[in-house]
């Protein structure tokens, strides 16, 4: 089992003092640059730039031990306003029905669907191969 650590940082610097919560935040920007979500661009000058903030969070088992140091390089929200900023918001979580919807549409249709998790590779596969 990996070593974590046992504190929850509020600020940064605190992490920065924590070689696993450095490597939570080097997975992060690993997991950009992967999955190549983010371009660097000169600052627009007319527009205003939205900042981020790194969110820490312990992932616990179902027995309250910590398993996982997590690390989310986040878009400080308040800082938008509605169609200025952005145009739509997206959940980033589907609803059951939603996907009891998708799976049958697709059974229907003859579909093949693929889980898609970079996190569980050896989840990656087949999800249903319709008759």
């Amino acid at each position: 089992m990996a070593f974590v650590s046992q504190i929850e940082p509020s600020k940064v610097s605190q992490a920065l003092e924590d070689d696993q919560w450095i490597l939570a935040m080097q997975e992060e920007l690993n997991q950009f640059e992967r999955n190549d979500v983010w371009e660097l661009v000169p600052n627009p000058g007319n527009k205003r730039i939205i900042g981020t903030k790194w969110v820490f969070k312990n992932k616990m088992d179902e027995n309250g031990i910590i398993t996982r140091n997590k690390a989310r390089l986040v878009a400080q929200g308040y800082n938008q306003e509605e169609g200025i900023d952005f145009e739509e918001t997206f959940a980033p979580v589907a609803r059951l029905e939603a996907i009891r919807l998708l799976l049958a549409y697709a059974c229907s249709l003859d579909f093949e669907l693929f889980q898609m998790d970079v996190k569980s590779a050896f989840l990656n596969g087949i999800i249903c191969r319709c008759c």
